[in-house]
């Protein structure tokens, strides 16, 4: 797609809540642009409430209502990130992709195997850009651990933990819609396990905690899954919906030459780890656009990650 090369891929994002705003954080505070500053910009948001669009107009956003205000027409973007809820993700991103536009999408890029599956074939069909931002790839201290395990640092891996609890749980509506906690968090260990083992997810096994609060069931507070990879390495995935302070993530390699215990967010520090990470996601995908070489997870990471979290329910 033709750009102006000189100045910054102009991004839409689609969906301004939670995760939205967190995304539009990491790309305007200059203290998370440690890559190159002038790679991207997101100049438009789509977003269904009049409020957020209001208060995002008066921030100097263009704002729209509906999608097809940025598929097509002049000043269109150059890509588009989603960041709407789940149920929405497929039908934006093949939207997206129907109108020839680059693509990164918030995991899990659809609430169901068959709904990615489809997404990736619309990809492969269109030969369109399309990314899913696994943003603990583009996290300095993993990306140095997933080299030190292909570099045989760790000897035979024996087994990994991965950890991921929220400070508290999201409402019960975004509970119903998101796919439950194995798909709404427990998606990122399944690609981190994947990524830095090089093995993917040969067996699953799980439990659940029920939601403490009953508006929230059948979603569940705790997850807790014993996985078997392919090459013999077994893991385990910790997810729960309740953490003082705030969120963490954690993960821990046991090699038979060498241990690693690494906190990936701490609430100590706040947002801003992850904040850094997706902006270093942003400019990727930005020099992607650019015919730059794709960095991060593709769509068939997506859909292995969502295949393990459903073996998991």
């Amino acid at each position: 797609m033709p750009s102006d090369a000189a100045g910054p891929v102009r991004l839409a994002l689609v969906g301004a809540g939670r995760m939205g705003r967190m995304h539009l954080r990491a790309l305007a505070d200059p203290a998370t642009r440690l890559v190159d500053p002038a790679a991207v910009q997101v100049v438009s948001v789509v977003d269904p409430v009049p409020a957020v669009r209001a208060e995002l107009r008066a921030t100097g956003y263009h704002v729209h209502g509906d999608l097809d205000r940025v598929l097509d027409g002049p000043g269109r973007a150059e890509g588009i990130l989603v960041a709407a809820p789940t149920d929405r993700h497929a039908g934006i991103v093949q939207a997206a992709l129907a109108a020839g536009l680059p693509v990164l999408c918030e995991k899990p890029a659809g609430v169901s195997a068959a709904e990615v599956a489809q997404t990736a074939q619309a990809a492969r069909d269109g030969g369109v850009l399309l990314q899913v931002a696994y943003w603990r790839r583009f996290v300095p201290e993993l990306v140095a651990l997933h080299e030190r395990i292909v570099a045989g640092e760790f000897g035979e891996l024996l087994h990994l933990v991965c950890s991921q609890w929220d400070g508290a749980p999201p409402p019960p509506g975004f509970r119903h819609s998101s796919g439950g906690i194995f798909v709404d968090m427990g998606v990122h260990e399944f690609d981190q396990l994947r990524w830095l083992t090089g093995q993917e997810i040969a067996d699953v096994r799980s439990a659940a905690l029920p939601a403490l609060d009953p508006a929230a069931r059948p979603d569940a507070d705790g997850g807790q899954a014993l996985l078997t990879l392919a090459g013999g390495t077994t893991a385990a995935v910790s997810l729960g919906r309740y953490f003082p302070g705030g969120d963490w993530v954690g993960v821990e390699v046991f090699g038979s030459r060498g241990h690693e215990r690494l906190t990936v967010l701490d609430p100590r520090a706040g947002e801003l780890p992850q904040r850094k990470a997706l902006a270093r996601q942003a400019e990727a995908f930005a020099r992607a656009i650019r015919g730059g070489t794709p960095a991060g997870a593709r769509i068939e990471d997506a859909l292995a990650a969502l295949d393990a979290a459903q073996r998991c329910h």
